[in-house]
């Protein structure tokens, strides 16, 4: 398959990811609500490892793919966090394209860490969709 099915796939998924999530933090602490989400994607991602034969490939980690996984394992604890309580403030139609904000968040960061090449594209689109979040807030 190509990269951008599974980006599409990922939308769709991270869309129904709101929708559960919204409806399921409903009169729930939202920490404790992240902490089963998280079991959950855990067990679901050592699942599919194992089954794929992938585990012996833990063995080819170097410390610095084991720092920045972990780094980004804090990262997306913590964007989970605050997006869940958000949900479970705000309106999910609100919430959920304030948070993809974070693409154009991850523009900006890949030209400023990963020295990767700004088109004149993709800077009008990261420009378009923090106007659209500004919109949203205001």
């Amino acid at each position: 398959m190509n990269w951008w099915i599974y980006a599409l796939l990922a939308a769709f998924f991270a869309s129904l990811t709101a929708i559960f999530a919204k409806i399921g933090v409903t009169n729930v602490n939202t920490d404790l609500a992240t902490a089963i989400r998280t079991v959950i994607i855990l067990l679901l991602a050592w699942a599919i490892v194992i089954s794929r034969g992938e585990l012996r490939g833990i063995g080819a980690l170097s410390k610095h793919n084991l720092i920045f996984l972990v780094l980004s394992g804090v990262a997306t604890g913590l964007s989970w966090i605050f997006y869940f309580k958000a949900l479970q403030m705000g309106k999910v139609s609100m919430v959920a394209p304030i948070d993809k904000m974070s693409v154009a968040l991850t523009i900006i960061l890949s030209v400023l860490f990963l020295n990767e090449t700004l088109t004149i594209k993709t800077a009008i689109g990261a420009v378009f969709i923090i106007i659209g979040t500004v919109v949203l807030i205001l």
